[in-house]
């Protein structure tokens, strides 16, 4: 089977929980309302379903390839680029003054998750030249915006993300690529990094590097490290393309997953110096790649919904068409479909709340992103900003997590054909895996949300969540239907679960530091399964409404009993959590490490 975007989903979350009418309130999205999100949503659908994902099986069977310093990716994915450029979705979110279509991210996440889900291998790409724009946006001066801001918002350039080091993996800190000044402004660059998501390929005319380096004499540590701009081709005075820089693809890496998608070794500086120019201030490069690895961070967190997604389409379609075993209630005569049976139906349904979950709370922070940037009230954008900065590492932690688990059984739906390449649902579990490790692991998105996100605040943020949780948890307990009712206790137990974590890491993050971070990823996937459960909670609501009043019955029947399942199956969860932390920290700590 192939892809069929969710659109009555995400339309569902974009007009009734991210609130797109008021988004299109804010100056500059006025036009961005429902109507033009739906637009955009189906086009946008037509070409993924048709265009990429086709060519997401081919990738996995025919990966990128390198010979002689080039590499050449699979088959068809060149055609398929130059229709996504010509279609203007690389620019869709970005700025109109660089040729972009200047729409909210709460409309462009949604078409994130459909190129994802169509064929991440394809999407990597545009990813990372998102990350590159929204650098250059913010810190690049106004001769870098006019050089290289209209090609990458076009797709016509791409951008990448140079971060890593074969002696420096998640410490930036131990960077040793450097940059020696120039009389004419510019820096040579030398060194090797690795890991670099499309640093080489032969779907555009150049590729962008964002490189961090050190200049000569710069502070250790992460203090002393500069961001540098540094093209494949170095552009000439009148935009078009010069010489070849001394930047080069050495090799590209043999992967479990994602194998489509080129990740290349690259060299810097092995013939005199590659040619690059400083965005920004020198000693400020990891404060403005954060930048980048933020927009990245969302942006994996909506690839494990885009996974989860494909995973739980492929695996419907078998179990509606695997015949297996007479089931369990006598409901047939004989043999039938095994999506009869109870266990596949609960497999199906974790698949299905966990994925929608996750949609709904990116679609939340996606529409906290805009006002935070664009709205015209400072206090509102305030309130904004700090909300979905508290968001990222859980739509990135959380929904990468839960894609492992989603995949998985999808794998274990298909049963022994699950395992077989052929079948197509291994793929999803391998694509998975890197999700979770990718733009910062998942220790990593939880040591951010302990130290960053909560420690330095008191808890203070976290707290003002879980009262907008506890209003929602409120209007479920009064509600006359039982099913509004048992979600309703479920996310009451789930947020003072949450309450007991916060204040245990408020209060353990700078007394006994080892302690609270030894909690960190439960927190995080305590905290990320709560988040979820409260959009779900929103979403019955607003689905119970909708019944009452006649709208798409059967849709919104289906929105109620998925949050049902989830509260029941998926919250429930939270209080062993909770425990972990508060009671497990003595125990996580408590082996010698000569134990080991």
């Amino acid at each position: 089977m192939t892809y069929q975007a969710p659109l009555k989903d995400m339309l569902f979350n974009i007009e009734h929980l991210a609130r797109i009418d008021q988004v299109a309130r804010i100056p500059g999205f006025e036009d961005a309302g429902l109507e033009t999100a739906q637009a955009v949503l189906e086009e946008c659908a037509k070409f993924n379903e048709g265009v990429i994902a086709p060519l997401n099986w081919e990738g996995d069977k025919y990966p990128s390839s390198f010979h002689d310093g080039k590499v050449t990716t699979t088959p068809g994915f060149r055609e398929a680029y130059a229709q996504f450029t010509a279609g203007g979705w690389q620019g869709l979110q970005h700025p109109a003054d660089f040729g972009g279509q200047g729409l909210p991210k709460t409309i462009g996440a949604a078409c994130g998750e459909m190129i994802n889900a169509a064929n991440m291998s394809f999407a990597l790409c545009p990813l990372l030249t998102d990350g590159a724009i929204e650098a250059l946006l913010t810190a690049g001066s106004d001769e870098l915006k006019a050089v290289y801001l209209e090609k990458l918002v076009s797709g016509e350039w791409t951008g990448t993300m140079n971060l890593t080091e074969p002696q420096a993996g998640s410490d930036l800190a131990a960077v040793r690529t450097r940059a020696e000044p120039q009389p004419d402004s510019s820096y040579k660059i030398f060194g090797t990094k690795i890991f670099i998501t499309y640093g080489e390929h032969d779907m555009a005319q150049n590729i962008v590097h964002l490189v961090l380096a050190r200049v000569q004499g710069a502070p250790e540590g992460v203090k002393g490290i500069s961001l540098f701009v540094v093209p494949k081709f170095l552009v000439n005075a009148d935009g078009s393309l010069g010489a070849r820089n001394d930047v080069h693809c050495v090799s590209i890496e043999h992967k479990m997953g994602i194998k489509a998608s080129p990740t290349a070794v690259l060299q810097y500086g092995d013939h005199g110096g590659a040619i690059g120019y400083l965005v920004g201030q020198e000693n400020r490069g990891l404060e403005y790649m954060f930048i980048m690895m933020n927009a990245a961070r969302y942006g994996v967190g909506v690839q494990g919904i885009a996974i989860s997604e494909r995973a739980y389409q492929k695996a419907v379609v078998y179990a509606r068409d695997r015949v297996q075993s007479r089931p369990v209630d006598g409901s047939l005569n004989a043999a039938g479909p095994i999506i009869h049976h109870p266990d596949v139906r609960r497999m199906l349904m974790t698949m299905r709340a966990a994925t929608e979950g996750c949609r709904a709370m990116a679609s939340v922070a996606a529409a906290a992103y805009d006002a935070a940037h664009h709205h015209p009230d400072a206090e509102v954008r305030k309130q904004n900003a700090v909300f979905y900065e508290f968001m990222v590492p859980l739509v990135k932690g959380y929904s990468t997590e839960m894609s492992l688990e989603v995949s998985s059984l999808g794998v274990q739906v298909h049963g022994g054909m699950g395992f077989i390449e052929e079948t197509g649902a291994a793929q999803y579990y391998r694509d998975a895996k890197i999700l979770t490790i990718y733009e910062g692991t998942t220790a990593i998105q939880a040591n951010d949300l302990v130290g960053r996100k909560t420690g330095r605040d008191g808890g203070q943020t976290a707290r003002a969540i879980a009262a907008q949780i506890e209003a929602t948890e409120s209007q479920l307990l009064a509600h006359a239907h039982a099913d509004a009712k048992a979600l309703g206790q479920r996310l009451r137990a789930a947020r003072q679960a949450f309450l007991d974590v916060v204040d245990f890491i408020a209060a353990q993050s700078r007394a006994n530091p080892a302690a609270a971070y030894a909690g960190s990823v439960p927190y995080l996937m305590l905290a990320g399964n709560l988040m979820a459960g409260w959009q779900l909670g929103r979403s019955m609501l607003v689905a119970l409404e909708q019944i009452a009043s006649g709208n798409d019955v059967p849709f919104m029947q289906a929105k109620v009993a998925t949050a049902r399942f989830y509260g029941d199956h998926l919250l429930s969860r939270t209080p062993g959590l909770r425990d972990s932390v508060v009671s497990g920290a003595e125990g996580t700590l408590a082996m010698a490490l000569d134990a080991f």
